[in-house]
């Protein structure tokens, strides 16, 4: 085996364990008194665990006086392997006693020499080192005769006379080593441990530590000395330069020295001291959890508050280990924070980062110039939801409120901004309802001081915010009160009012607001404001006339003459925000179908063809206002396509609606789709009347075969006969019914149903079942409306009176319709009894009908 001092020490310890596990087997193999040799291996096994962390901890562990101990160890395993080959003459439970006490002395040896080991690994060596000195074998469980000295037992007890020999000599080196350390310590002088403070690698520093700290445990060090010395200082320098368990020595001992009195802390209180110890905080667990409590013992010094609060890192570091999983060390640094908060420019500090509560407390109890400093600091701090969400928690609102509803204007203004900053979440939406802080905004609003109108637009920022929430609506006349503010404002406070009364209109128990703001004229009010240059004004306009034309479409359409409907076509093709054009698409779109008017004024200023260009100019990734732009132009075009009017349905065709209205089945929203669906069933009721018979005489050059229509029985064209099968349409309406949304199966029914007229019913059936469409409609009849399981059901009565659907399909509908007509809705009653007696499931003269 190689010498100690030329093995690295991960070969150090590796050895050992092979050790362990060579004696722990030796000891399993004893054919003789099994029970005892088990014990004692199971007890060796034992140290595996502890010596594979102190291994796996080398950088902290591998120091001269651990080296020691271990080679302590090492000698221990060796003499109780020799035991073990050679019994002696005393009875195993004897010796084996001894060897696993010798063994928990050097287990021991480890731990005395080891003060800087992590707090876990001590308990579990120290448990074993107790374990090991408390164990005990009972003769009298495994009894074993004294060998012989006969003849031929002669050899055995000279081998067994050596080895107590050999033992006994091995016994004399592990005093010598355990004592060993103890002696390099003692040896140390008071000069040498100075020295070594100061200039001693780390390995000296060690010692030098460890022989002090015994020394002022014993008393043999006075804190006169300590002071004369220097010693504190000197320590608290070499935090910066030594290794990590040479620092957890020493923020112990500044602990303990700190403890011992006032004139200890003083020497630690200065700027540089505290930065060294601030810069424990951000290393190891051990090392942290040391620091902050060292710094929690300083802190009754009121420079020390002063002084910490400067140190860059100091405040978000203890905030951090607030919020930590080492309860120690959180609970320490929550301490520390509350003593620190004394001072304010901590307490701002502490908001910075993160933690709030100090603030909060100045908020509600600090002095009239605290609160406005305390405000003014939060309404310019860059505030996280997270944060928001904290402030609010913490009880943030109420003190603030109370500070603009009784304060002075600096008090109002800075309380005002602050609650802005609060309001962007909407949580605290309902903190600020429940203050009755909306009265004081409104009266605010309402005030012509002149000294008060820097306060209104904060002011009309909160109620915009607070508006977003229905609970405002137990503000009576609230929405009366800005509607009659907005002409007498600001454009900064129009725009934040129109929001407010964009989200109070939009409501869905605001139907009582939304027909007063009708009686009071907010139509009229609102749409001058179209042709307004401020663009977010005009913006804010144009969502909120969105948002009355969704509940009061005639009221609105009543109220838009020509010159209107030109301004909004004009915002439609020319205004660079996407929004923008979404809102005014969407009030178009609003309004009922049929209003010829309307159209005819739609059609003169040119509308499709700028709604046909918007839409092929979509982007590639649909963003949620593309898609409400587009759910507004296929609304606007189920106007453009009503069956009355061939003339205008011509019109949209020839601009090229039908392709558009296709792409819409499959990349348009679920609403996009439905409205689509809507239009092109619309489109497709004259397809019929519009086809061209196969024995027409009108074609100057017959047509080619594939215009042909299988479902129309004639030539179809999609620009003179809308038919949808040319424009393949129905795949994507099948696609739809066989995905899992159901809101535009009626729609899409609809659609395919204009397949199925009088005259062609068969030809559409065929054509529907060679695209699998029945089996979606029959799935439809699961779960969909009973509006589109009417559709479902006439349509499916349509199919089944051909043969050959009603073989192919009738088994896996005829479930689907039992079901129905026990569980389904009274309405269906009778279309749902003639398909199944159409199945042959139910005679015609059933109660049923």
């Amino acid at each position: 085996m190689k010498k100690t001092e030329n093995r690295n020490f991960i070969e150090l310890v590796s050895e050992l364990l092979a050790s362990v596990e060579e004696v722990a087997s030796l000891a399993k193999e004893s054919e003789s008194e099994r029970e005892i040799f088990s014990e004692f291996a199971r007890l060796l096994y034992k140290l595996v665990p502890i010596l594979s962390e102190i291994k796996d901890n080398k950088d902290v562990m591998d120091t001269a006086t651990i080296r020691k101990a271990i080679e302590s160890l090492e000698k221990e395993l060796r003499r109780a392997k020799t035991l073990i080959k050679s019994p002696d003459s005393k009875q195993p439970n004897i010796w084996i006693e001894d060897v696993i006490q010798d063994l928990g002395r050097s287990i021991g040896l480890v731990l005395f020499a080891s003060i800087d080991l992590h707090l876990d690994m001590k308990e579990k060596i120290g448990s074993l080192h107790k374990e090991f000195m408390n164990a005990k074998f009972d003769a009298s469980l495994t009894p074993s005769p004294c060998p012989s000295a006969s003849p031929s037992h002669e050899s055995e007890f000279v081998s067994a006379t050596a080895s107590e020999k050999e033992i006994e000599e091995e016994g004399i080196e592990i005093v010598e080593g355990r004592t060993e350390i103890e002696e390099e310590r003692s040896n140390l002088t008071i000069d040498d441990v100075v020295l070594q403070f100061k200039y001693g690698n780390d390995e000296e520093l060690n010692f030098a530590l460890l022989s002090f700290n015994e020394s002022i445990r014993q008393g043999l060090i006075t804190n006169e000395w300590i002071n004369e010395e220097g010693i504190i200082p000197i320590i608290v320098n070499r935090l910066a330069s030594c290794k990590p368990n040479n620092r957890l020595i020493i923020l112990r001992i500044l602990r303990n020295l700190a403890l011992e009195n006032a004139v200890n802390k003083e020497k630690m209180a200065d700027a540089a001291s505290l930065s060294a110890l601030v810069k424990s905080l951000t290393r190891d667990v051990e090392e942290r959890r040391e620091a902050v409590g060292l710094l929690l013992d300083l802190s009754d010094l009121p420079a020390v508050w002063r002084r910490l609060g400067r140190i860059q890192g100091c405040i978000v570091m203890l905030v951090t280990m607030l919020n930590g999983d080492d309860p120690i060390a959180s609970d320490n640094a929550g301490k520390l924070l509350n003593a620190l908060s004394s001072n304010t420019q901590n307490a701002l500090h502490m908001a910075e980062a993160g933690y709030f509560k100090p603030l909060v407390h100045y908020l509600d109890e600090g002095s009239d110039m605290t609160k406005i400093l305390m405000a003014t600091a939060m309404s310019r701090m860059e505030l996280t939801d997270q944060s928001r969400a904290s402030l609010g928690e913490d009880g943030a609102i109420e003190p603030l409120v109370r500070l603009f509803n009784a304060g002075k204007l600096e008090a109002k203004l800075s309380a005002l901004n602050a609650l802005q900053n609060l309001s962007n979440l909407s949580d605290n939406i309902q903190r600020l309802i429940s203050s009755g802080i909306v009265v004081s905004l409104l009266q605010l609003l309402f005030s012509v001081t002149s000294v008060l109108m820097t306060l209104r637009e904060p002011a009309s920022a909160i109620l915009a915010r607070i508006a977003q929430s229905e609970s405002v609506l137990v503000n009576k006349d609230v929405a009366q009160q800005m509607l009659s503010l907005l002409n007498l404002s600001s454009p900064v406070i129009q725009y934040h009012l129109l929001q407010a009364l964009n989200s109070i209109a939009g409501h869905s128990s605001a139907s009582k607001v939304r027909r007063k703001m009708k009686e009071n004229g907010a139509i009229q009010l609102l749409l001058p404001f179209l042709t307004e240059n401020n663009v977010k004004i005009r913006t804010g306009a144009l969502n909120l006339l969105y948002t009355l034309s969704k509940y009061l479409p005639e009221d609105l359409t009543e109220q838009l003459g020509e010159i209107h409907l030109n301004t909004i076509v004009n915002i439609i093709s020319s205004s660079p925000l996407e929004s923008d054009k979404a809102a005014a698409i969407g009030i178009l779109s609003n309004i009922p179908i049929g209003n010829k008017k309307v159209t005819e004024v739609l059609k003169k200023a040119n509308l499709l063809p700028i709604l046909i260009s918007i839409m092929n100019s979509s982007p590639s990734t649909l963003t949620s206002t593309w898609q409400w732009l587009a759910e507004g132009v296929a609304g606007i075009l189920i106007q453009f396509t009503v069956p009355s009017d061939k003339r205008l349905q011509l019109l949209a065709v020839e601009n090229e609606v039908i392709p558009l209205l296709v792409k819409l089945l499959s990349n348009g929203s679920l609403a996009a789709k439905s409205l689509a669906a809507t239009s092109l069933a619309q489109l497709s009721q004259n397809s019929l009347s519009q086809r061209k018979s196969k024995k027409s005489s009108w074609f100057c050059v017959p047509p080619s075969t594939t215009a042909f229509c299988e479902v129309h029985d004639g030539y179809c064209f999609v620009k003179s006969t809308f038919c949808l099968v040319k424009a393949g349409a129905i795949p994507p309406l099948i696609q739809i019914l066989e995905g899992k949304d159901r809101e535009a199966d009626e729609a899409v029914l609809t659609a395919i149903s204009t397949l199925l007229q009088d005259e062609i019913w068969e030809n559409g059936s065929n054509y529907i079942a060679k695209l699998s469409g029945v089996q979606a409609i029959i799935k439809v009849l699961e779960s969909t409306t009973v509006k589109a399981q009417e559709k479902a059901l006439w349509i499916l009565e349509r199919v089944f009176k051909v043969e050959e659907h009603r073989v192919k399909y009738g088994e896996s509908a005829q479930v689907v319709l039992i079901d129905l007509a026990q569980n389904g809705d009274p309405k269906l009653k009778s279309s749902t009894a003639k398909l199944l007696a159409q199945l042959e499931l139910l005679q015609l003269q059933s109660s049923y009908f």
